[in-house]
């Protein structure tokens, strides 16, 4: 199933917009945002020390701190250096925004992203790199808010969704080797990336995620579109070619 969302609303939706899927990654956007949302609380500092030495709250986010997938025992190399996509680094951010807050994860992003937005589908169960579900109404709802932000500031969410750190050479799950590898504030940047999971009208400002559950969003802001899929199949080979063909159709319908 797919939906397509304008600053308006929703314009076409297919399948069943209120079945709950696991989101899988695409969870790394409800995260990234509720630490934007910190940020301009002045709960958390993106510059304050997370992470291995030299490491921040910033590299976190960009996927540039220097650990590994999953294991946060012995960083793989000096932060800024290379991009390493890190759930664990995803879920040392939970970790610190509880403890800058006072309050669990689940509790905050409820607090922070869910109930503005009306995202009263979506839940979270676990980790802040995977754990959240929900229904592709609430995934629009979530893909209008980055259209045009009102969580955090404009400038705030230009700055999240523009390449950090750049000319960082890493792999893009699912897609291989990219060189760069470009990354923002929890957003991941299409860029010059070939091959993507985005389609070859998509802009290079493109943001978003996919997970390995099947799902993704997507933001063109050149476009003015966002476009999201819950999956009921896995990611695999037959996404590599989906999910582009289906980005082009609708940027060439609009």
């Amino acid at each position: 199933m797919a939906g397509v969302t304008v600053a308006g609303g929703a314009v076409e939706i297919a399948g069943n917009p209120s079945a709950v899927h696991p989101w899988a990654s695409v969870t790394k956007l409800c995260t990234a945002l509720a630490i934007l949302v910190a940020v301009e609380e002045g709960s958390i500092a993106l510059d304050e020390p997370a992470g291995p030495p030299g490491s921040s709250v910033r590299h976190l986010l960009a996927h540039a701190s220097g650990l590994g997938p999953q294991s946060r025992e012995q960083p793989l190399c000096p932060p800024a250096t290379r991009r390493i996509y890190s759930n664990a680094g995803f879920e040392l951010l939970g970790e610190v925004l509880e403890q800058r807050t006072g309050m669990s994860f689940a509790e905050y992003l409820a607090e922070a992203v869910f109930r503005p937005l009306d995202m009263s589908g979506t839940t979270i169960d676990g980790s802040p790199a995977s754990g959240v579900s929900g229904p592709l109404v609430d995934l629009l709802r979530l893909g209008r808010e980055l259209l045009r932000p009102t969580l955090v500031a404009e400038a705030t969410m230009f700055a999240a969704t523009t390449v950090v750190y750049a000319d960082l050479a890493g792999v893009l799950p699912g897609f291989g080797r990219q060189d760069p590898c470009d990354w923002g504030l929890g957003f991941e940047l299409k860029g010059r990336k070939t091959p993507h999971w985005t389609g070859s009208k998509n802009s290079p400002a493109t943001f978003g995620h996919f997970g390995m559950s099947g799902s993704f969003l997507w933001v063109d802001p050149v476009a003015g579109l966002a476009c999201a899929s819950i999956g009921e199949e896995p990611f695999g080979s037959w996404s590599t070619k989906a999910w582009p063909a289906l980005s082009d159709a609708v940027l060439a319908a609009q």
